[in-house]
């Protein structure tokens, strides 16, 4: 067998190591902390959660738009942490705090914009706003560098072989993954990826984009939680937010993605900007 080249080596390294994402060094208890620009017009109180509330049961119709409002996920809205309740809920009916329109973009097919003053990633056609979530990105020591990249490589079910889940052992999972950069300035060429992840309303993780995804919060998470947070252990049920495998799915056709590791030409161009609020 023919012994691989550096550079042959450092290019497979590229594709296989992610910048993987485990929880921040300090969680933070309250997200009525972390404030953004769009918070200005938003008039909000803060609610400290108790043991049996539960998004739909605390706002019905609106448990979506509040979840999106404070940048979590269900599976960190849990009795102890204190989220932001704006006072009239139909101010954030869909909350977007991304332009409908970005110019910038309008000879684009398809334009990803993440602006981390805001934690929050925009899907754009021809400039015009066609999906938006939240995200969680960088902590302080591994931030998600600012600029503009271009999405390469995608990987169906891509997990970390740095991280590990931190309460089970397994590896780190980062479904739906979408890769948009490889900092080749570094000798070990980290990648940063955009793919599924807990999004608990704060900068998480060490360099990627993380979006919505309860599915695999179910398969990895459901058993560890059930013994944890008894007796308010609260069931994920659908319909499940999904953004990161909404995300892959406006990025690659389905009917044509092999389910591994593939490279993308010509992908959707990504801007990141901001500064993130932590």
């Amino acid at each position: 067998m023919k012994t691989l080249s550096r550079t042959a080596l450092l290019l497979l390294l590229a594709l296989l190591l992610p910048a993987a994402t485990v929880s921040a060094k300090a969680k933070l208890t309250s997200l009525c902390e972390v404030h953004y620009p769009s918070d200005s017009n938003i008039e909000w109180t803060c609610r400290r959660l108790k043991g049996n509330d539960t998004p739909l049961g605390l706002f019905q119709e609106r448990w979506q738009d509040i979840l999106r409002f404070n940048r979590m996920d269900r599976r960190h809205f849990y009795a102890g942490i204190s989220i932001k309740v704006p006072k009239r809920l139909e101010e954030i009916r869909n909350f977007v705090p991304l332009p409908p329109s970005y110019p910038e973009a309008a000879e684009e097919p398809k334009f990803i914009l993440v602006d981390q003053s805001e934690m929050f990633l925009g899907a754009y056609e021809y400039g015009k706003l066609v999906l938006s979530f939240p995200v969680a990105i960088g902590i302080e020591e591994h931030r998600v560098p600012n600029g503009t990249f271009r999405i390469d490589a995608a990987d169906l079910r891509h997990e970390s072989n740095l991280y590990t889940v931190e309460e089970i052992g397994r590896p780190y999972p980062m479904h739906y993954a979408l890769r948009f950069f490889v900092d080749k300035s570094i000798e070990t060429w980290p990648s940063f990826w955009i793919h599924g992840r807990d999004v608990p309303g704060y900068p998480a993780s060490h360099g990627c984009i993380g979006l919505y995804d309860e599915e695999m919060q179910v398969d990895y998470y459901r058993e560890h939680d059930r013994k944890v947070m008894q007796p308010y252990y609260h069931e994920l049920t659908p319909p499940f937010m999904e953004g990161a495998k909404t995300l892959y799915q406006w990025v690659v056709d389905p009917r044509t993605d092999p389910g591994t590791l593939h490279l993308i030409g010509n992908g959707p161009k990504v801007l990141v900007i901001g500064e993130p609020p932590l």
